[in-house]
């Protein structure tokens, strides 16, 4: 089993598969197992029931008392995803104490991007923890050090490469 650093965060994202369960639960032992944090995306009552670390709220979830009906435990904590100003509010709304703001580069999915400035304006004006997403590559990954980021997540990077460029940001 080989190991990911601590502050290496797991989103479990599966909208197809019904029975994801079993899939749930072993990567919650290994989680724990190597002390990583795991979320789940867009089922708040299984987090909550399965004692996970939180739940990930996607930008295309637009409930706004989608958090208010569960009591939650002491460390739970709430992520979401945003692409623009109205989302970032909508987030807010549903009590992220984090967000995923992309895309931060440019990406072929769409021809719209924030850039380095205009996340770090969103960043400064927001209550919440942003996080860099989108885009963000080997020629760019440099960049990095010049958002006011909390954190980032490269999802295709990640999976072509490895996590051995990541290490001089981890």
């Amino acid at each position: 089993m080989s190991r990911i650093g601590k502050n290496i965060n797991l989103i479990y994202r599966n909208y197809d598969k019904k029975n994801y369960l079993d899939d749930i639960l072993k990567i919650k032992k290994y989680c724990k197992y190597s002390k990583n944090k795991f979320y789940l995306a867009n089922n708040i009552r299984l987090s909550i029931k399965l004692g996970l670390n939180g739940v990930y709220i996607p930008s295309f979830n637009k409930q706004i008392n989608y958090v208010q009906n569960y009591s939650l435990p002491k460390n739970f904590k709430i992520i979401g995803s945003a692409h623009s100003l109205f989302e970032i509010n909508l987030k807010l709304k549903q009590k992220c104490s984090e967000i995923f703001l992309s895309p931060v580069f440019k990406v072929n999915k769409s021809k719209k991007f924030l850039g380095v400035s205009k996340f770090n304006l969103i960043n400064l004006n927001t209550k919440a923890n942003c996080i860099a997403l989108g885009g963000i590559n080997e020629n760019n990954y440099k960049m990095i050090k010049l958002l006011r980021s909390h954190g980032f997540a490269s999802i295709s990077w990640a999976k072509k490469n490895g996590l051995s460029k990541l290490r001089p940001f981890l």
